[in-house]
């Protein structure tokens, strides 16, 4: 058992868990965390992105029991078949893309791009949302054209690496209708979890029919499935608390500051 793999491990598997739901991209943390932690397996990958969804899961699993017990009611039900239609979005463009074969490499620059422009995104998004409540008042439910392109945004940050699902999901909510911060971050993590479920079990299967599972390290692999879990877990609670207050400000801030990093590193 090598330590310093298990150090490396551990490591990826805090940055999976702190990046994949905060809007500041995983893909690009991870892509970039690589080059100086060592390139992993696509198991490995798989692997802490099944930690962040078990925790996204425990974290609203209230509300999933919530939906799925009440489904007999108009409003959960309503919501449900939304939700399924954005995933519907998701899965028929995300297969669509792969059969194209059409996928950015993981060079620096395009990646940095990504993370300035999400960043301006984000402040367009919450300024017009704004002054969108001050007209109209609170908008909280989810409408059938927000669904839609939720569905689309999710294909659109997976092909873009640095664009960040959460961002893409969150912010095209409240471009096209929600005001409530809160609100769009629920249905862009309700939505994230059968996605995510379903591109890591595809993944899986592609993996076992290549024999990509042969000649894992196990025990890396457990720590950073951990780590990932708990740290996603941490970090979804402290945003859900953050933006009941907070604007999403700090992350484009955030997103500025990397990605004008990174462009003078590339």
């Amino acid at each position: 058992m090598d330590p310093n793999s298990l150090l490396a491990a551990l490591l990826l598997g805090i940055i999976e868990g702190v990046t994949e739901f905060l809007p500041i991209s995983s893909t690009g943390h991870l892509l970039l965390a690589g080059r100086w932690l060592g390139a992993r397996s696509d198991l490995f990958n798989v692997a802490i992105q099944a930690g962040a969804i078990l925790a996204v899961v425990l974290v609203y699993r209230q509300r999933l029991w919530q939906l799925l017990a009440g489904f007999r009611e108009r409003g959960n039900r309503d919501y449900a078949f939304k939700l399924a239609v954005a995933f519907g979005v998701t899965a028929v463009l995300g297969l669509a893309v792969k059969a194209a074969g059409w996928q950015l490499d993981d060079a620096v620059a395009p990646i940095a791009w990504a993370l300035v422009l999400g960043g301006a995104w984000m402040l367009a998004a919450e300024h017009f949302a704004a002054r969108r409540a001050s007209i109209l008042g609170e908008r909280a439910d989810i409408t059938w054209l927000v669904a839609v392109l939720v569905g689309v945004a999710q294909v659109v940050a997976g092909v873009f690496p640095g664009t960040s699902r959460s961002a893409a999901t969150i912010f095209v909510a409240l471009l096209f209708g929600i005001t409530n911060r809160a609100a769009a971050t629920e249905f862009a993590f309700l939505v994230g979890i059968p996605t995510m479920f379903a591109a890591t079990g595809y993944e899986v299967v592609e993996l076992y029919a290549e024999g990509g599972l042969a000649g894992e390290d196990w025990n890396a692999l457990a720590v950073a499935f951990v780590a990932s879990a708990v740290t996603a877990f941490v970090s979804v609670k402290w945003l859900l608390r953050y933006i009941q207050s907070n604007r999403f400000t700090a992350f484009a801030i955030y997103r500025f500051g990397l990605g004008a990093a990174l462009l003078a590193f590339a």
